[in-house]
């Protein structure tokens, strides 16, 4: 490239010469952005939906009510113990509600268990022996922190039971919980006996 062009200029200083001299660099455009993304983040997929039920279970049902219209009630092995719980058919999730049930389904809900593993050992003998489709009102005491609490076993109308934890609040009284219920094994050996048997505890507010 010549020091001096032809317009009496240093080439480099010329605005028309210094063009027509540099050769022609092509020009890097940024990658266009996803909309809704940030410079220097990882896309992230889309995390699958967590399960509900991650264990062995066993389900009596379905029943139906006012609120949904079919439902079945799962025993469940979840890490301590046991859990029951209505299950809304077709949704995938635990309704939050204490269960009710058929009491005749109770014995072969504790056989479809105890075949599949849900519970084994000493816990199934003692759960088989303990349930039966008799009437009654099941109690099993226990503590919730600094609270009383029992697991009820409740006659309700047309055949049905209501097994629920009940906790004992200071100045409130005792209250029904609303959710599904996870307890060790014993506790619902306990509850059932008395159910089983026609055996009542001291009447509760």
């Amino acid at each position: 490239m010549p020091l001096f062009c032809r317009h009496n200029r240093h080439t480099v200083d010329c605005p028309i010469c210094s063009k027509e001299a540099l050769p022609a660099t092509a020009v890097r455009r940024a990658p266009a952005r996803k909309p809704g993304s940030k410079a220097g983040s990882t896309a992230k997929k889309g995390s699958p939906r967590a399960r509900t039920v991650s264990g062995l279970y066993a389900a009596a049902g379905p029943y139906e009510d006012l609120e949904v219209s079919r439902y079945e009630v799962r025993l469940e092995r979840v890490p301590g113990g046991l859990r029951l719980a209505e299950w809304p058919l077709g949704t995938g999730e635990l309704r939050r509600r204490a269960p009710v049930l058929e009491a005749s389904d109770l014995p072969g809900l504790v056989e479809r268990a105890t075949e599949r593993g849900v519970v084994g050992g000493a816990d199934a003998a003692k759960l088989s022996e303990a349930v039966t489709a008799g009437e009654g009102r099941g109690v099993s005491r226990g503590r919730a922190g600094e609270f009383w609490e029992e697991l009820r076993i409740e006659q309700l109308e047309a055949g049905r039971v209501r097994i629920a934890r009940w906790i004992e609040r200071p100045g409130s009284g005792w209250e029904r919980q609303e959710t599904p219920v996870m307890l060790p094994a014993a506790r619902f050996v306990e509850a059932l006996r008395g159910a089983a048997s026609g055996a009542s505890a001291p009447a509760r507010p």
